[in-house]
C-alpha cells in the first residue's frame, strides 16, 4: 500500500502538529497514472481506456504472467507466442513488441515475470504520441517497485498441485538520510499438465534511490533474468476444431523443444523540480538479451491419423538503449491553466539473429515429416543446417530513433480539459542479409498527433472523445528483415477514434465505458501486376468496453469487465481477402473477480471469466470454442504479517482452448489446479 497515491489535505492544530487526512485508493483501484500522458493524471481526466491491475489484485489471483493477466482485461487477449515469448492481441492488433517497463520500451521476445511489479497498465488504442512506433492497438506497461523510506521485509513461498514451486523476496532498507535501497528476487521451478513440460527461471532486481535535497529523486537499478523452459506450441487441429483427446500431448520432441533467455538491464530514473512550476524528468535504460529458441512443431492439421511436423531454431542477441527527457511547466494564461510537456527521446537498437531450419534427412532437404498420431509422438531425427531452406535467415539489423514531442493539457474552467499533443519520429533501419550479402535501409519521418476532449459534468464523472495515430514500419514489430520491396513501402498506419465515460461512483470505486473504431491501413496487398505489392490493405476493429474497479464496501473488492468487439479485413491484404475475421478476437468477453473479507482473519475470492468463440488464424478455418471458467481463492491470516492463500483455477475442470498461434498451434486450457501461497510482510 506504500506505493498507492493518497489524496490529502493538511492542517495545523494549536500545538503546531501537522495533521494529514485523506482518502487512500482501494487495493484494486489506482486513481492516477503517468504513462498515459507522461504527466501524473487522474484516470478520470484521461481521454483513453486504461485498465490498471494493482499488485494486490494480481497477488489475490496468483497471476504471474502477461497472458494470465489479460484474460481478465476487456478487449485484450494473450496470444501463444509460439511457446517462447509474451505476445498480445489488443483491439484486434497482434504484437510481440508493444511492451514497456516504467514507460520505456522493452520489446525483446521474452517472457516477463511479475516478481518486482507494483502494477500492470494496459493502455488501449493507438499510442505513438507517448510511446513511439507500434502500439497500434495499445501497449502493456509494467510499473516496478522503487525504494521507499520505510523498512520492509516481505516474501512469498508457493507450491501447486503439479509439483511447481516458487519463492520470491522483497527487502527495502533505508541506508542513510535520503538514501534508500530495495532488492527484489525470485526463483521458480514449474510444471503443468503438459507432458515433458518444465520451466526454471530466476531474476534479481536491486535498486538504489537518492533524495536530491527535497527537490526530487534519482533511482538507479539493475536487473538480471534467466528463463529456461520447454517450447510448447499446443495441439493441432482436426477438421475445423482443435483436436480432442490430446490435451496433455507434446506435439514436439522433449529433447529438442527448448528455449532459454538471459537478460541484463541498467536503468536510471530522475525526477527533479527546477522551480515550483517546472519539473525535469529523465528515464534511461540499457538492456541486453541473449535468446535461444528451438522447436519441433505441428505444421498442419491431422489427416488420416498422422500429423505433419517441421522444425527450426532461432537465436538472437539484442541491445537496446533508450533515453527520454521531459520538461513539464505548469502555468496560467488568464482563466486557462496549462500543463505543458515538451521533450525528446533517443533510441538505438541492434539485433543479430539467425533462423536455422530443421531437416528430417541427413542427405536431402526434407523439411516435413508425417508422424503417426499417438499419446507420445515418435519424432524422426532432425538435422539443423544453417543458411539452408527458403525460410532461413541470418541478419544483422540496426535501428536508430530520434523523436521530439510537445503536449498541452489545458484546463478550461472546472469542467473542460483539452489534451493536444504532437510527436515527430525519425526512424532509420538498416538490415544486412548475411546469406545474400545484400544490405537494405529505410528512413521514415512520421508525425503522430493526439487530441482529446474531457468534459466533467461533475467532479466525480467525465465524458471524453479522442483521436490518436500510430504507425509501424513494414519490417514488422521486431524489424528483423528488410528487402528491396519492403524498403520502398510506407509504414502501416493506425488511427483510433474513441468516445467514453468514467464515473467515480464512490471514492474507491470506478465505472468506465468506451466505444472505439480503429483503422489499420497501408497494409500490404497484392498489386495489379503479378509479383508486385501495393499498400491498399485495410483492417478495422470496432468495439465497446466496460469496466468496474475498486471497493464496493470495506470488505468487498471487485474488478469486472465486458467487451463486445469485431475485427475484420475490410480491404484485401497479402494475408487475407476482405471480409475475413482477424485471428484471436472473440466477439464477446466478460470477467468478474471479487474478494470478500468475510471475517477478520478469513477472506474469500471468486472469479468467473467467459470468452466467446474466435478463429485461430486469418484463414478462418479453425475456431476456438467459447468457454467459461470459474476460479476461487481462500485467504487466512495466520498471524500478524503472515497470510496463507489457496487459489484453485478452473474449479469445475472445464476443457477449453484459450489461445493459439496458428491453425495448428493451439494452447490447451489448464485443468483444475490448486496453488498454496504463504505471504509474509514485516
Amino acid at each position: 500500500m506504500l506505493a498507492l497515491p493518497v489524496q490529502a489535505d493538511t492542517m495545523e492544530d494549536d500545538a503546531g502538529t501537522i495533521v494529514v487526512t485523506g482518502q487512500r485508493d482501494a487495493p484494486y483501484r489506482i486513481g492516477s497514472i503517468s504513462s498515459a500522458t507522461r504527466t501524473d493524471t487522474p484516470l478520470l481526466d484521461t481521454p483513453q481506456a486504461v485498465t490498471v491491475l494493482s499488485k494486490e489484485r494480481l497477488d489475490d489471483q496468483a497471476i504471474l504472467s502477461v497472458q494470465e493477466a489479460l484474460r481478465f482485461v476487456p478487449g485484450a487477449v494473450g496470444a501463444q507466442g509460439e511457446g517462447n515469448r509474451d505476445q498480445v492481441v489488443l483491439r484486434g492488433n497482434n504484437s510481440t513488441a508493444d511492451f514497456f517497463v516504467d514507460g520505456v520500451r522493452d520489446d525483446a521476445q521474452v517472457y516477463r515475470d511479475f516478481y518486482n511489479l507494483d502494477r500492470l497498465e494496459i493502455l488501449k488504442g493507438s499510442n505513438a504520441m507517448i510511446f513511439g512506433r507500434g502500439g497500434g492497438g495499445g501497449v502493456i506497461n509494467r510499473v516496478t517497485k522503487t525504494p521507499q523510506a520505510t523498512r520492509l521485509l516481505a516474501g512469498d513461498v508457493a507450491v501447486d498441485s503439479w509439483g511447481s514451486w516458487r519463492v520470491a523476496g522483497d527487502l527495502n532498507e533505508p541506508l542513510a538520510a535520503g538514501i534508500n535501497a530495495r532488492l527484489n528476487g525470485v526463483y521458480e521451478n514449474a510444471h503443468n499438465h503438459r507432458h515433458f513440460y518444465g520451466l526454471e527461471r530466476w531474476a534479481v532486481n536491486p535498486t538504489l534511490a537518492f533524495d536530491l535535497g527535497g527537490r526530487g529523486t534519482l533511482v538507479l537499478g539493475y536487473e538480471h533474468i534467466d528463463d529456461r523452459r520447454t517450447t510448447d506450441r499446443g495441439v493441432p487441429s482436426l477438421g475445423n476444431a482443435p483436436i480432442a483427446g490430446y490435451r496433455d500431448t507434446l506435439f514436439g520432441d522433449p529433447a529438442l523443444n527448448k528455449t532459454g533467455a538471459n537478460g541484463d538491464a541498467l536503468t536510471l530514473a530522475l525526477d527533479y523540480k527546477l522551480a515550483d512550476n517546472i519539473s525535469l524528468r529523465n528515464r534511461t535504460r540499457y538492456a541486453n538479451y541473449d535468446k535461444f529458441y528451438q522447436n519441433v512443431f505441428a505444421s498442419g492439421a491431422v489427416v488420416a491419423g498422422s500429423v505433419p511436423m517441421q522444425a527450426y531454431r532461432e537465436q538472437f542477441v539484442r541491445d537496446n538503449v533508450f533515453t527520454q527527457t521531459d520538461l513539464l511547466i505548469n502555468f496560467s494564461t488568464g482563466a486557462l491553466r496549462h500543463e505543458l510537456l515538451a521533450g525528446f527521446e533517443l533510441g538505438d537498437q541492434r539485433n543479430d539473429g539467425q533462423r536455422i531450419n530443421g531437416f528430417f534427412s541427413a542427405v536431402d532437404n526434407t523439411t516435413t515429416a508425417n508422424v503417426p498420431l499417438a499419446e507420445t509422438l515418435s519424432i524422426p531425427a532432425v538435422y539443423f543446417r544453417p543458411r539452408q531452406g527458403a525460410s532461413a535467415r541470418d541478419n544483422r539489423s540496426h535501428a536508430t530513433i530520434a523523436a521530439a514531442f510537445v503536449q498541452d493539457q489545458l484546463q478550461i474552467g472546472e469542467h473542460v480539459i483539452l489534451l493536444a499533443g504532437l510527436r515527430v519520429d525519425r526512424f532509420r533501419l538498416t538490415v544486412d542479409n548475411r546469406i545474400s550479402g545484400l544490405s537494405f535501409a529505410r528512413t521514415d519521418t512520421l508525425w503522430s498527433p493526439r487530441l482529446g476532449l474531457v468534459v466533467k459534468p461533475a467532479a466525480s464523472a467525465s465524458l471524453y472523445a479522442s483521436y490518436s495515430r500510430s504507425y509501424l514500419p513494414q519490417s514488422g514489430d521486431q524489424f528483423t528483415s528488410l528487402d528491396v520491396s519492403l524498403a520502398a513501402l510506407e509504414p502501416e498506419r493506425f488511427e483510433n477514434l474513441e468516445v467514453g465515460g468514467k464515473w467515480d461512483i464512490m471514492p474507491g470505486l470506478s465505472l468506465t465505458a468506451a466505444a472505439y473504431r480503429l483503422e489499420r491501413s497501408n497494409t500490404r496487398a497484392p498489386g495489379a501486376v503479378a509479383g508486385t505489392i501495393e499498400l491498399t490493405g485495410k483492417q478495422r476493429s470496432r468495439g465497446i468496453e466496460l469496466g468496474l474497479d475498486g471497493q464496493i464496501l470495506p470488505w468487498w473488492q471487485v474488478q469486472a469487465g465486458v467487451a463486445v468487439q469485431s475485427a475484420r479485413i475490410v480491404s484485401t491484404t497479402s494475408a487475407a481477402p476482405a471480409g475475413r475475421h482477424v485471428a484471436l478476437v472473440p466477439d464477446f468477453q466478460a470477467s468478474l473477480w471479487q474478494r470478500f473479507q468475510i471475517a477478520k482473519p478469513l477472506g474469500l475470492g471468486v472469479g468467473i471469466l467467459h470468452q466467446g468463440a474466435s478463429f485461430t488464424g486469418i484463414s478462418n478455418t479453425v475456431r476456438l470454442p467459447a468457454y467459461t471458467r470459474v476460479d476461487g481463492a481462500l485467504f487466512v491470516t495466520v498471524t500478524k504479517g503472515v497470510v496463507a492463500q489457496l487459489n484453485v483455477e478452473n474449479i469445475f475442470n472445464t476443457s477449453y482452448f484459450p489461445t493459439a498461434h496458428t491453425d495448428n498451434n493451439i494452447t490447451t486450457g489448464t485443468p483444475r489446479t490448486a496453488r498454496l501461497t504463504i505471504r509474509t510482510t514485516f
